[in-house]
């Protein structure tokens, strides 16, 4: 089963990726539309504003979805990243589609009140060529956060992430389940080096210094 492929759009003149899938995927993904596990249509990752302070992001991704004309169930996120920054990585068929902000990284485990909540975005939506049980999805999150905070710590960031980071992965809903997707596992370890490889692209795409280190 063949991942589908983002197609640029735009949504009140702000770009948006979205990918149309032929038919449903099954998904585990922590996004504001769409979140949790299931079998989904579409996907997208919309720019929106700096500053954003929709009181309703699950609400707001559903009217971009409807102004998209996307049927059914699918996963939207939202960044403040210009998605056209998108930075795509494959390993061994699996794909990772990343759009990085990390202007305001922050480490996970930090003293209460320690940092000031600001918004940037991590968002990764990622494909199996094959079925993952609902286990191995969970642990493939895991994994997704992992190479991310690598690549952070190797581009010279000072963090392990941002606080409004979204993951999204997708497999093929039918056929023999791979029970694990830890990064030694073999869809496991082929996600960890796609993100790994799209968010250190990304940093610099966003941050040319990154390119020194």
């Amino acid at each position: 089963m063949t991942a589908p492929r983002p197609v640029l759009h735009a949504v009140q003149d702000r770009p948006v990726l979205v990918w149309r899938c032929e038919r449903p995927w099954l998904a585990i993904s922590s996004a504001p539309r769409g979140g949790g596990i299931g079998l989904r249509n579409w996907v997208f990752n919309a720019t929106v504003v700096t500053d954003y302070d929709h009181p309703d992001p699950t609400a707001h991704a559903g009217e971009m979805a409807a102004g998209l004309g996307l049927p059914g169930e699918g996963i939207g996120l939202l960044t403040a990243v210009d998605v056209r920054h998108e930075v795509t990585a494959a390993d061994s068929g699996v794909r990772a589609s990343v759009t990085t902000g990390a202007n305001v990284p922050v480490w996970a485990a930090a003293p209460e009140r320690a940092q000031a909540w600001a918004a940037g975005t991590i968002n990764a939506v990622c494909w199996s060529p094959v079925r993952l049980s609902e286990a191995a999805l969970v642990n493939a999150v895991a994994t997704v956060a992992e190479a991310k905070a690598q690549a952070l710590l190797e581009s010279g960031v000072a963090g392990t992430g941002t606080v409004t980071d979204a993951t999204a992965i997708l497999c093929p809903a039918d056929g023999e389940p791979e029970l694990y997707g830890g990064p030694r596992s073999r869809i496991g370890s082929a996600l960890a080096r796609a993100v790994h490889a799209a968010v250190t692209a990304g940093l610099r795409v966003e941050d040319p210094r990154h390119d020194r280190l």
